[in-house]
């Protein structure tokens, strides 16, 4: 019972924070478009995919981008997603990267956690996702990035969202995904070396895309 109340009075406050932020005057942070983010980094060179309308419905208003990131032709690309709302209060959230795969046809083989210490930043939490369509095999790093905050959680994400709403009259937050299909007979830390080695040039300059 007292778990219950517990519960019961955090879903009330929990509401009682949501309907204070959302009475507030909100703060739309001017911020540089996507599609100016570096096409080049040291060894690697980008291809832009183009999102289909139908998908652009789905992930709502927001600024996006889609690149694939080559290191050297004998080697997969990485492909980047990054997805940046200006604003979550409409209801036009981020979609999880655990939602949206299946629903494209990706079937998850392992989901787990890792701590990533890239260049400029203090250690964070990211999600790892291993999926497959049929006989292709692909590793995903993905995290939640707000003001400088990087969060593998959706629940803490949606927690920020909530307490950053009320503190800096702000909503806006971003994902960020990285993906790579395996070689034949390839490792998941040869794979996940990859993705890393690619977000060590992407996490350094997000800020001037995500605004802090």
């Amino acid at each position: 019972m007292n778990w219950r109340f517990i519960t019961v009075v955090a879903l009330l406050a929990a509401t009682a924070l949501l309907l204070q932020a959302r009475n507030t005057a909100e703060i739309i942070p001017a911020h540089q478009p996507l599609q100016s983010f570096p096409r080049t980094f040291d060894g690697w060179l980008s291809t832009d995919v183009p999102l289909s309308k139908d998908v652009l419905d789905v992930l709502g208003p927001g600024d996006f981008l889609t690149r694939e990131y080559q290191s050297g032709s004998s080697t997969p690309a990485v492909g980047l997603f990054i997805a940046y709302f200006p604003s979550q209060r409409s209801g036009d959230t981020i979609h999880s990267p655990k939602n949206c795969l299946p629903g494209a046809g990706w079937a998850p083989l392992r989901s787990d956690r890792i701590t990533l210490n890239l260049n400029g930043n203090a250690p964070f939490k990211a999600n790892r996702y291993l999926i497959a369509l049929g006989q292709e095999r692909q590793l995903v790093l993905y995290w939640y990035w707000a003001h400088d905050r990087a969060v593998a959680s959706e629940y803490w994400a949606k927690y920020y969202l909530v307490l950053d709403s009320i503190r800096m009259r702000r909503s806006d937050g971003s994902l960020i995904r990285l993906t790579t299909r395996f070689l034949p007979g390839e490792s998941i830390d040869s794979a996940q070396q990859r993705l890393l080695t690619l977000a060590n040039n992407v996490v350094p300059v997000i800020d001037n895309y995500v605004p802090r």
